[in-house]
């Protein structure tokens, strides 16, 4: 099937995939508890003549269109996130206190899109096409894992010689792509810290350890990570967000605790932030006092691969034009698709669905999308896919 043909499957389903997204956007369901989601997804591939795995990495559907070898696989993230939604639209959230801030209906929806434009392609490049409907990129299990860890562990990735996925951006002007090759997310790691000291009476504070003191001399030694401890050429962020102590004003409390996250790119600036930490809090001591940390890694950066982000772009140039393509800097935002993109080379490029003056930013309220822009991404989706399997035939 030419271009123009995928353009013009991808213009005729569009009414369809507005559908499926805003049946989603009106169902959401949280990270891991997504059957209801699943359970349409899963019937809607199975009426499309696919083979159809449900159940994997708890909530996750997978469906193969193709066989053989090469194996190129699309993921798109299914869960929603615990919000109230603020818009007054027809297809608001039914369930009070969740919603799809995130777009993550729009991905479900596209990657249903795809599915249809390949399964009635009649000249499909050989090989294999895996689909990928995850649960819980927005937050981790018990176990502290996400949905994509969990598909990996599970086996969705074996075989799988390229990945690829698209993130809808409400910031960004309707149909302009971003599609870099390099950084495209940080690591995301936090770290849970107690600075002790020994409680006294505020009157006299010269007979205990005042952890509120070596609390501020601590904060001063973490902010001093990035300007004096890291390279400067690679970019990190150290960022305190609660700091906690005392529960009366002429008392000094027997400990503090604060708390933050890490951001970086590069593993070994991500290994060198957890080591500084250590050694800020290394303050207290110095001081008289002591402190306890715990580190909670979270999922990798995500490096998009040169090779398949220039695929990507030039799907991109045939289906919207070069003027359709915008260069964007990384974020430092997380993004779980970074357990796949270790597993087999990958990109995700990000597409803009900016609706309207009003501020709609991820994870608001207010979040909503221009639904115009589907077609578009189903259509680059089914391209890159289909360039990438004559690529590696």
């Amino acid at each position: 099937m030419a271009v123009d043909e995928i353009v013009s499957s991808a213009h005729a389903l569009e009414p369809q995939i507005i559908a499926w997204r805003r049946d989603f956007h009106a169902h959401p369901e949280l990270g891991f508890q997504e059957f209801r989601t699943a359970k349409v997804v899963a019937q809607a591939l199975s009426e499309m003549g696919l083979e159809v795995v449900t159940g994997i990495a708890k909530t996750g559907v997978m469906a193969i269109i193709g066989e053989g070898s090469p194996v190129v696989a699309i993921r798109g993230d299914m869960d929603a996130l615990p919000i109230l939604e603020a818009n007054q639209v027809e297809y608001a959230s039914q369930t009070p206190g969740k919603m799809h801030a995130c777009g993550h209906d729009s991905h479900t929806a596209m990657l249903l899109g795809v599915a249809r434009i390949l399964t009635s392609m009649p000249n499909r490049p050989a090989g294999q096409i895996r689909l990928l409907f995850q649960p819980c990129e927005e937050t981790v299990d018990e176990e502290h894992k996400s949905g994509a860890q969990r598909m990996v562990e599970e086996g969705a990735m074996v075989g799988v010689d390229r990945v690829i996925a698209l993130h809808v951006a409400s910031d960004v002007p309707a149909g302009k792509i971003v599609a870099n090759g390099g950084p495209l997310t940080a690591a995301v790691d936090d770290f849970n810290a107690r600075i002790i000291g020994r409680g006294c009476h505020g009157a006299h504070p010269n007979d205990g350890i005042d952890p509120i003191f070596l609390a501020a001399q601590v904060l001063n030694a973490l902010q001093g990570v990035r300007s004096r401890r890291l390279n400067p050429i690679h970019p990190a962020v150290l960022t305190v967000g609660t700091i906690h102590g005392g529960t009366a004003r002429n008392v000094i409390p027997d400990d503090v605790t604060i708390s933050g996250t890490l951001r970086s790119y590069d593993p070994g600036i991500r290994e060198q932030l957890r080591v500084e930490v250590e050694r800020a809090l290394g303050v207290a001591r110095a001081l008289g006092g002591d402190f306890e940390v715990e580190f909670i890694l979270g999922c990798p950066s995500v490096i998009n691969d040169n090779h398949v982000a220039a695929t990507i772009q030039s799907a991109v140039r045939d289906i919207a034009g070069a003027d359709a393509l915008l260069a964007q800097e990384p974020s430092m935002g997380g993004e779980d698709y970074s357990y796949m993109t270790n597993s087999a080379p990958g990109a995700m490029f990000m597409l803009g669905a900016k609706l309207d003056e009003i501020s709609r930013p991820h994870h608001n309220p207010l979040f909503d999308i221009d639904e115009s822009v589907f077609k578009t991404g189903a259509a680059v989706l089914a391209e890159t896919a289909c360039r990438l399997l004559t690529q590696l035939a």
